[in-house]
């Protein structure tokens, strides 16, 4: 396939399902979709045919280690989002994702640890995060907020590829996971539907990380000895798998919260 084109197309298709899918079934099942890797998947299949699988590889390591700042984006957002407005919330978890992203660029990191060091934060963020079994109720999107979320998307996905070869493979990995989407979704939600379901969508980017931790985890072991297409073949179904079992944990959750003991 033409690169620019899939460059072009890629992260568009997955952002707008990604959208679309959480209109239709809340903050809950819209995080866990936004937590795949829909625009860091594209950047490293881009990484691997551009610049080869050994650089792709070395990325993973950093895309394993960046989602670890990601998880602390959902964290701070989330409780500074109890008691300030979105703009309040959203300015510092980011500044939260930099500090992070800042500390982990002091270590080299390797596959394995960086994919152990993100589990473990998915389980700590995970539990630490405010949540609600509140039923999700549809609000009104604005017509241009579908049309700015894939033009930003596929906007950071060019610039990132295009300069990565200067960045080096483990900072184009960790700057790969800038909460470009974290921030526009958390965003919405928290203006339109309040903190509480806000807190359930960034809870659910943060289990979506286990989907994407294997995704990476794939790309790693797989890419030199198998080559591209059965790599990100193989990444692909382990993300299916993955978030599979997380929506039907989460869902199971929230049922049995919701049908707690009554007084």
């Amino acid at each position: 396939m033409n690169i620019t084109l899939f460059k072009l197309l890629a992260t568009p298709i997955f952002i707008g399902t990604a959208t679309l899918a959480g209109r239709r079934w809340g903050p809950v099942v819209n995080g866990l979709i936004v937590g795949l890797p829909l625009t860091t998947g594209p950047i490293s299949f881009i990484l691997a045919s551009q610049y080869g699988p050994a650089f792709a590889t070395q990325a993973a390591a950093g895309n394993l280690a960046g989602q670890v700042s990601m998880c602390m984006f959902c964290l701070s957002y989330s409780l500074v989002a109890r008691k300030r407005s979105w703009p309040v919330s959203a300015v510092l978890a980011i500044a939260a994702y930099l500090a992070t992203t800042v500390l982990l660029d002091r270590f080299t990191w390797s596959l394995l640890p960086a994919f152990a060091v993100l589990i473990l934060a998915v389980a700590l963020v995970a539990r630490v995060i405010p949540h609600s079994s509140e039923k999700h109720v549809a609000t009104a999107a604005p017509k241009w907020d579908l049309p700015a979320r894939i033009g930003i998307a596929t906007a950071f996905v060019i610039l990132l590829t295009s300069f990565a070869r200067y960045l080096g493979p483990q900072l184009s990995g960790l700057i790969s996971t800038f909460p470009i989407f974290g921030v526009i979704f958390a965003a919405f939600t928290h203006f339109q539907q309040g903190p509480e379901a806000a807190s359930n969508l960034l809870r659910g980017i943060v289990l979506g990380s286990v989907s994407y931790a294997f995704f990476f985890l794939s790309v790693g072991v797989c890419l030199i000895p198998f080559g591209v297409a059965a790599t990100y073949t193989i990444a692909l179904g382990a993300v299916l798998l993955v978030s599979g079992s997380a929506y039907f944990l989460t869902q199971r959750g929230l049922k049995q919260g919701s049908d707690g003991p009554h007084a």
